[in-house]
């Protein structure tokens, strides 16, 4: 009986063997990664002395993801699960903002969410949009900001923003596509231009 049973088992195992054996082999595709920052270059905008404490900042609908994404000529929106960012996007988003507005000169300090330090203005975000449009050979990045004055432990709206940056992309035929690092070139473009809109915006009222 049991020589029986393994003599069916052979021909079953042979066959599996023969389908392994002409089964496509897949090359290996290494996945790119890239900083998703914004430096500020140029003199501070001001000499502020007023604390501003920047919460988490949030992500759109989305905009969660790490894959780089672009609008194509035909207007499909594809994701790149191929070259991505080193971290969720508005995760580095908000270390950048931080960076940005303390070099802008506008405050005295620019702090974290979770600090103990008194604060005077609090600012939260949310990243809103963040793409490639091949399209139109530009890179845009948006962010929606709401700005509160901090008044014996109670918040008060100064200000409501929405701003969008953009950046310039190398022109492509409408069925090519860009090399993932001057898309992300194009994007990190596109964010500093929107962070420089946003400190132009909250300049009046934090003063």
């Amino acid at each position: 009986m049991k020589r029986r049973a393994l003599l069916l088992a052979l021909p079953m195992t042979a066959g599996l063997a023969a389908c392994g054996s002409v089964l496509p082999d897949r090359p290996y595709v290494e996945t790119l990664r890239f900083p998703f920052t914004a430096t500020r270059n140029g003199p501070p905008a001001g000499a502020g002395r007023r604390v501003l404490l920047v919460r988490l900042m949030r992500a759109a609908p989305g905009m969660e993801t790490r894959g780089l994404r672009s609008i194509r000529a035909d207007g499909t929106e594809v994701v790149d699960f191929y070259a991505e960012w080193t971290a969720p996007p508005a995760e580095l988003a908000e270390e950048s903002l931080r960076r940005w507005l303390s070099a802008s000169g506008l405050f005295g300090a620019v702090v974290a969410q979770g600090t103990r330090a008194p604060s005077d203005f609090t600012l939260e975000c949310e990243l809103t949009g963040l793409v490639a449009d091949l399209g139109r050979s530009e890179a845009r990045a948006g962010l929606s900001a709401v700005l509160m004055r901090d008044v014996n432990g109670e918040s008060r709206l100064v200000r409501q923003l929405a701003v969008t940056g953009r950046a310039a992309l190398p022109a492509v035929a409408a069925d090519a596509t860009l090399p993932p690092a001057a898309v992300a070139a194009g994007m990190n473009a596109a964010f500093a231009a929107a962070l420089g809109a946003l400190e132009k915006g909250l300049a009046p009222f934090v003063r």
